[in-house]
């Protein structure tokens, strides 16, 4: 029950350091932490400053309610963690996935289309906060998602990632 409650502070702590960072903490990560996978095929990508910030911005926006902190509210046992997205299928786990996931959502096994369930581009006309989202806010918001591990380690998505940030030590 202790760890669980030290758990929930921590996120909590987390959280609300997403809502009030300034833009002056993207300007703090080094190329390194901002090389992403940009695709199946290995090939990564460099987010620049301004797409961390955007990231940041359009991810609580339109999808902070329901993955605070990467974590899946509706169901817990897949998160935005590393492993969860490299587990789908097809995998979700670098950037032109993502974005085609935002526009065609799947079930995690891919068999079927859940645009109705869940915001996508496509069903907009339910999810209005879906309607003003660019291209560039679709890459921007799955840079962000793809980020977080590298930023904030195995907090992101629930703790299931084996990452260990500096100084978080290993949580699970």
């Amino acid at each position: 029950m202790f760890k669980r409650c030290i758990w929930l502070a921590a996120m909590a702590v987390l959280v609300v350091s997403q809502f009030f960072s300034s833009p002056a903490v993207a300007a703090e990560l080094d190329e390194a932490t901002r090389t992403i996978k940009l695709n199946d095929q290995g090939d990564t990508l460099v987010l620049s400053l301004g797409q961390v910030a955007r990231g940041r911005k359009q991810f609580n926006y339109a999808c902070g309610s329901c993955h605070t902190a990467g974590v899946t509210k509706t169901n817990p046992t897949v998160g935005l963690d590393p492993e969860s997205l490299a587990g789908a299928l097809p995998q979700r786990n670098n950037l032109e996935a993502l974005v085609d996931y935002f526009k065609n959502p799947t079930t995690y096994d891919g068999l079927t289309e859940i645009s109705q369930l869940h915001p996508s581009t496509k069903s907009a006309d339910i999810y209005p906060k879906m309607r003003s989202l660019t291209e560039d806010d679709l890459v921007a918001i799955a840079g962000h998602i793809l980020l977080q591990p590298n930023v904030i380690g195995p907090l992101w998505g629930g703790g299931k990632s084996t990452y260990s940030a500096p100084g978080l030590g290993e949580l699970m």
